[in-house]
């Protein structure tokens, strides 16, 4: 097998005859890891196509070896033999598609569970088939079922996956729903109008946000103070999305206690990085603020560039959080000096003098001349 991929065409040639002299559905089973290695080689298809025309004569009693392979190549290339033979029947598909751990046999068995049901627009044949796909925890494939709720005449259950957590996932549901003749608007607007309701999906938060307009930013500020540390975070996305988040608004949110939400908070101050108070944001790097609020905190500062992001960065090489300091290390390494700051400011040499354990001699002393602080 590992001949039939020879650079020496004689060796190639000769390889490849034996093989197809004993390749047989038992060595097909157990060669199969190592065909489809092969095959990755410039000249090792041939044992790929030769593995695939033996297999495809092989009834699905010798398939389920394969199916269940923990290699996920293998299991790849199974599952496409078996839909193209169509060896396995549609539920099995479906649980396959909401099981599995790998995405492309999650795509490649959603997509040939539902084909194989053709254009049938009856509920009834899809009842095996929609529960797995609709409460697969892959987005791709819970999209997949709603799309075909259409299909299958059931688009009013598409309703309930408008507040999904996933943004694919809702926009195939406000497809479905708007085919229908439906409005998904208002279903937003209705569930977003309780900022205290501890039972409101964050799902349908963003969701607000993805189809609605600016004028709908007033329903979205009181949820930053939920008490639901995703719907805080996808108030902030909202916002930011419809271009409504005003730093005196989401500034305070900096301090909270869910990094998903400072996360977002970050992402939707970054634009005004300069404008933000620079001694208070140096003042949440230290080591008594928690670690995604020192993150956030330097994540601004660094957006800021010149004397304040390498403060910041030097500042953080100590940090107890190893991916912090290796994030401030290379903050440090890629510094260069704001060209509206004056040169020569002697704060920046004593800050590379701090640093110069992550610098050759050479470049400590290129960049300081950059910076105009000398060698």
């Amino acid at each position: 097998m590992i001949r039939c991929a020879d650079w020496v065409r004689p060796v190639r040639e000769d390889a490849r005859q034996v093989l197809g002299e004993v390749m047989n559905l038992g060595a097909a089973l157990e060669l199969a890891p190592l065909v489809l290695r092969v095959g990755r080689r410039a000249r090792g298809a041939f044992g790929v196509e030769l593995l695939g025309r033996v297999l495809r004569r092989a009834p699905l009693g010798l398939f389920v070896p394969l199916l269940a392979s923990p290699d996920r190549v293998v299991r790849r290339f199974a599952y496409r033999l078996a839909v193209e033979g169509r060896l396995v029947r549609p539920a099995e598909l479906a649980r396959v598609a909401a099981q599995d751990e790998d995405t492309v046999v999650q795509d490649l068995c959603a997509t040939a569970a539902l084909a194989s049901l053709g254009d049938v627009c009856d509920g009834d044949v899809y009842e095996d088939v929609l529960p797995p796909l609709l409460s697969a925890a892959n987005p791709r494939t819970r999209s997949a079922g709603v799309t075909a709720l259409r299909r299958a005449g059931r688009s009013e259950e598409a309703w309930t996956f408008l507040g999904d957590r996933s943004g694919v996932v809702r926009a195939c549901a406000r497809y479905v729903v708007r085919q229908q003749g439906g409005d998904p608007v208002p279903w937003y607007r209705e569930r977003c109008t309780a900022p205290d309701d501890p039972a409101l999906p964050p799902g349908a938060v963003i969701g607000l946000a993805e189809c609605a307009d600016r004028a709908d930013a007033g329903l979205l500020r009181p949820l930053l103070a939920h008490p639901a540390a995703g719907v805080r975070a996808r108030a902030v996305a909202g916002l930011r999305s419809l271009d409504c988040a005003e730093v005196k608004q989401v500034w305070p949110l900096l301090d909270g206690p869910s990094p998903g939400v400072v996360r977002e908070v970050v992402t939707a101050l970054l634009p005004w990085s300069a404008e933000l108070p620079t001694e208070e944001l140096q003042a949440r790097t230290g080591a008594d603020r928690e670690r995604h609020i020192r993150l956030g905190a330097f994540r601004l500062l660094d957006a800021r560039g010149g004397v304040v992001a390498l403060r910041a960065a030097v500042g953080l090489l100590q940090d107890p959080d190893s991916k912090l300091r290796t994030w401030a290390a290379q903050s440090v390494r890629r510094w260069r000096p704001s060209p509206d700051e004056r040169r020569g400011a002697p704060e920046v040499g004593e800050l590379l003098d701090r640093s110069r354990h992550l610098f050759s001699d050479h470049m400590l002393r290129r960049l300081k001349r950059v910076a105009g602080v000398g060698g």
